[in-house]
């Protein structure tokens, strides 16, 4: 017989993102996005991000985003599918300029919110727990453009000001809480992880932790209001884990490995532990960098630590202190070596399933708090045949190592609320801008181009997690003839 580590009342469920699927990009009253403002790769989306004068500046044929898949409109169309696989919960963001197309305004946008009164009404029908993140690159562009977005101490009131209306809107049918998205991004794409630019500044650093702590500071407000406003919130971080292994067993390489991942933790030391970490002090002191921390800034990071953690893991990373070993793999944000032991995606993402295993058990241990994995999955092109089917098998295998490493990591002790792979449905990617980078359950008739009757589909895949979420894990522990 089959059994499964996965507890009772795991919150099986799929992840997406209000800038990447709902389209409508101004509709009903919404502002701009920061990545209504960029092409695909194509066309320089990837300049851009790096550079976001040319973003600003910028004159592009197609923008990816202000169609999407049309989520908008089709909401209860994918949401109905979901609920089809079984889905306990679903994971999306509210676009904060659809709220306050501006950012900074007093009375929010009642089109915006009406919108997501009926998203999360309709979910909870369906019997899927919302899992709401609050700004998922999702800063509107007038805080941008006004106040170099967060690296103004102004957004921080705003943020809380957004948050409470929410809070107090969805108070009755969303429970669980996310305060930013992948908040470490902000080290490496300034422009997707806060508005900032900091092309013209003569320490970069300086300007992008003084932005990370202006988010930091909002985030534990929000902690505090959340708790306030319904005492049984469940308010969580995100990162953007994957940990770094060392090259060799050369000391030098094992040390720059525990710098990596320390840079990596160095927002969720803050925001679950409540305080900045001993070795900040030095890698301050090292790059010039001295924050602007107002009083009473200290005092509520360590009040309102976040109740659990959550983060997105795709694959490992390596890393080697010998300058002369350099032969990184391409696609990703976050630099990697590669590793000659595992096989890589598409585009050059390095499947790592025990990796994840490794990194649940090394964030739990770090911090002692329930974890939520809430994104993971194989962005690939999928092509269906003639008769319109996609069988997706490779992304069948990679979900299925990767679902089975968090099962024995959930052996291991770790507490794990629930799985949410990205893109259930098929939707942007947000590197590259992309549709053929798919990681849906769910295909959608789109092309790069926009071309497509956005009509939905079943992959081979949707049946396998309907599978997996019915038998609550237990599918992907293979079993012989004698115990089935």
């Amino acid at each position: 017989m089959m059994t499964t580590p996965f507890q009772k009342g795991f919150l099986w469920g799929g992840a997406v993102a209000a800038n990447q699927c709902e389209g409508a990009y101004q509709k009903d009253g919404k502002g701009l996005s920061l990545v209504d403002l960029l092409p695909d790769a194509a066309h320089g989306r990837w300049e851009a991000l790096a550079d976001p004068k040319l973003a600003f500046e910028g004159n592009y044929d197609f923008y990816p985003s202000h169609d999407s898949i049309d989520f908008y409109t089709h909401y209860k169309e994918d949401l109905a599918l979901m609920a089809e696989m079984g889905f306990k919960t679903f994971r999306t963001s509210i676009s904060w300029p659809r709220i306050f197309p501006n950012g900074d305004e007093s009375e929010p946008n009642e089109a915006g919110l009406a919108f997501y009164d009926d998203l999360f009404a309709e979910c909870v029908r369906l019997g899927m727990e919302p899992l709401v993140t609050i700004n998922h690159f999702d800063t509107p562009v007038e805080l941008m453009k006004k106040y170099n977005g967060w690296a103004d101490r102004r957004l921080v009131d705003f943020y809380v000001n957004y948050s409470e209306v929410i809070f107090k809107r969805y108070k009755d049918k969303v429970k669980y809480w996310l305060t930013f998205n992948e908040i470490n991004m902000i080290l490496h794409l300034p422009f997707f992880g806060g508005g900032v630019d900091v092309s013209g500044a003569d320490n970069p650093k300086q300007l992008t932790y003084q932005a990370a702590h202006h988010q930091l500071v909002a985030s534990a407000k929000v902690t505090k209001l959340a708790h306030e406003i319904n005492p049984d919130f469940k308010i969580g971080c995100m990162l953007a884990a994957g940990q770094t292994y060392p090259n060799t067993c050369a000391p030098e390489d094992v040390w720059q490995a525990v710098e990596k991942n320390r840079e990596n933790y160095f927002f969720i030391d803050v925001q679950s532990r409540g305080e900045y970490p001993s070795y900040s002090k030095r890698f301050f002191e090292d790059n010039n960098i001295v924050l602007d921390i107002k009083a009473g800034d200290l005092e509520v990071l360590k009040a309102h630590p976040v109740d659990f953690v959550s983060f997105s893991y795709y694959s490992s990373r390596l890393t080697s202190a010998d300058p002369a070993v350099n032969k990184e793999t391409e696609g990703n944000v976050f630099a990697t070596l590669k590793n000659p032991y595992l096989k890589a995606s598409e585009w050059g993402w390095q499947i790592d399933p025990l990796g994840l295993r490794t990194t649940m058990n090394e964030v739990y241990d770090r911090y002692q708090k329930p974890l939520f994995v809430v994104e993971n999955g194989l962005g690939a092109v999928d092509t269906p045949t003639e008769t319109g089917e996609i069988n997706d098998d490779y992304r069948i295998d990679y979900l299925e190592a990767h679902v089975r490493e968090m099962g024995e990591a959930i052996k291991d002790g770790v507490e794990c609320w629930g799985y949410t792979p990205w893109g259930c449905i098929d939707l942007v990617s947000a590197g590259s801008g992309e549709m053929k980078k798919r990681y849906g359950f769910i295909y959608v008739d789109r092309d790069n181009g926009g071309v497509g009757t956005l009509a939905r589909s079943k992959k081979a895949s949707f049946y396998w997690y309907k599978d997996v979420i019915a038998t609550n894990g237990a599918k992907v522990y293979k079993t012989t003839e004698e115990d089935a």
